[in-house]
């Protein structure tokens, strides 16, 4: 992680050609001799640091705003689905493939994320993606139909997706010290708002007179305030985008023997892996699909499981803020956890065993034991943060965690599609929640063989250069 070359880290220092003279820091643009009179390098810290300090705070402000704004235009129009149906005159089939529309946008839009980072920027990106965010949610209220509901919030989600695969990618980039704290912050700013939509949109709907076109678009707010950091962000450009190649570093302790930057195979490497052929690429795909299958089950089943259990509809909507509240500490916890560890394969196996009894109580007392299993349910929903972590851990460069962040959620997102489906089928032809409980249990299961493989510790450079 503390590998790369520190130009990634310090856009504003120049790095000197090898046949120069290195007495001196002498910008490479400058017709000026090498001479002992010239004062470059004692006064470029004190003029620089300031500079470093000020942008570091807004990456934080910025990160963090973002995250705040990756899942309320999804459990917003949960909390207020049945609302929206009866206004837009949506039939069960339709609202049904509106539930299924995130993470098809997610798959979709995540793949371009890599490339559009090359060519603008990954902070630029962001910001664009916030842009989306704003435009789709402020906007999809005023739909006439439909299709016009879809449009905006495809528009909001196609913001989402790109912004959910480069957040690793930022953070790999700028504080490659600090993984799992950064990891930590934001997965805890997108529990946050994920958990205070789910919690609040309804009485807020209700304050603000009742109509759910308004308890929709004042979402829009939240995400037209994560843009105005990225503005500044995606000015600077002097880093090197994700995905894209490193400058070549003269021959030094920065270089090892493969001529790479870091050892690690560097930013022009990345190009090159064949993530097809990686198993912890594979693993980390499929366990990353799997607990966000657990997920969406979660948003869009829980409530009702309670709700037909004899729980109140207002408790159950309690019970839902609960489970998406218990990601706020813990999304923080766990990734600074996960990096200290070499294996991540145990934090998934107690993650899993979590879900597990949760789900077996749910079976045996779901009206008794409810908060109890509401708050087993949310430690077993932060599966999240390990799997962003992990992302991050299981490659070298901040390129190689680009491409991997990428083919990891968005093939993770595709497997997550029929998952929420499937239960709602099996729901319906069974008559009763026995069966589906016990499929979201089943589900537990390949998600814990698939995280103990992708913990080891392995990279993705090492893994398709032993089988190249």
């Amino acid at each position: 992680m503390s590998d790369e070359p520190h130009t990634s880290l310090h856009p504003q220092t120049r790095r000197i050609p090898a046949s120069a003279p290195t007495a001196l820091s002498v910008p490479a643009a400058s017709s000026v001799p090498a001479t002992p009179s010239v004062p470059t390098a004692p006064t470029a810290p004190s003029s620089t640091a300031p500079s470093a300090k000020w942008r570091t705070r807004l990456l934080v402000a910025g990160l963090v705003l973002a995250a705040l704004n990756l899942r309320p235009a999804i459990t917003s129009l949960g909390a207020l689905l049945e609302e929206v149906r009866d206004g837009l005159h949506m039939s069960g089939t339709l609202a049904g493939v509106l539930t299924s529309v995130p993470p098809l946008c997610f798959a979709v839009f995540g793949f371009a994320a890599p490339r559009l980072a090359r060519r603008f920027g990954p902070g630029a990106v962001v910001l664009a993606g916030m842009v989306a965010i704003t435009a789709g949610v402020a906007l999809r209220p005023f739909a006439g139909g439909t299709a016009g509901f879809l449009a905006a919030s495809a528009f909001a989600l196609m913001g989402i997706a790109v912004s959910n695969v480069l957040m690793p990618v930022i953070v790999k980039r700028d504080f490659p010290d600090r993984v799992g704290t950064m990891t930590g912050l934001y997965s805890m700013g997108l529990a946050l708002g994920t958990a205070a939509a789910a919690a609040v949109t309804v009485p807020m709907t209700q304050a603000l007179g009742g109509s759910w076109r308004t308890g929709l678009g004042v979402w829009a707010v939240l995400a037209a305030v994560a843009v105005l950091p990225w503005i500044v962000l995606a000015r600077d450009r002097s880093a090197t985008a994700a995905g894209s190649p490193a400058p070549a570093p003269a021959p030094s302790a920065a270089t090892d023997a493969t001529g790479a930057p870091g050892g690690s195979g560097g930013g022009g490497g990345a190009p090159g892996l064949r993530l097809g052929r990686s198993r912890t690429a594979w693993a980390l795909a499929c366990f990353f699909g799997l607990q966000a299958t657990g997920a969406y089950i979660t948003m869009g089943w829980m409530p009702q499981i309670f709700r037909d259990a004899g729980v109140p509809a207002g408790t159950a909507g309690l019970l839902l803020a609960v489970i998406m509240a218990m990601g706020v500490p813990l999304a923080f916890v766990i990734p600074r956890v996960a990096t200290r560890m070499t294996n991540q394969g145990p934090i998934v196996v107690a993650l899993g065993l979590c879900g597990l009894t949760a789900y077996a109580g749910l079976y045996l007392a779901p009206v008794g034991g409810a908060w109890v299993w509401a708050v087993l349910l949310g430690v077993s929903n932060c599966a999240f943060p390990l799997a962003l972590t992990m992302i991050g851990l299981r490659s070298r460069t901040g390129a190689g965690v680009g491409r991997l962040s990428a083919f990891a959620q968005s093939t993770g997102y595709l497997i997550s599609i029929p998952g929420p489906v499937l239960v709602g089928m099996v729901y319906e032809y069974s008559g009763g929640w026995g069966l589906p409980i016990a499929l979201m249990a089943g589900f537990l299961v390949p998600q814990m063989a698939m995280g103990v493989i992708a913990g080891r510790d392995r990279t993705i450079e090492d893994e398709t250069r032993m089988r190249d």
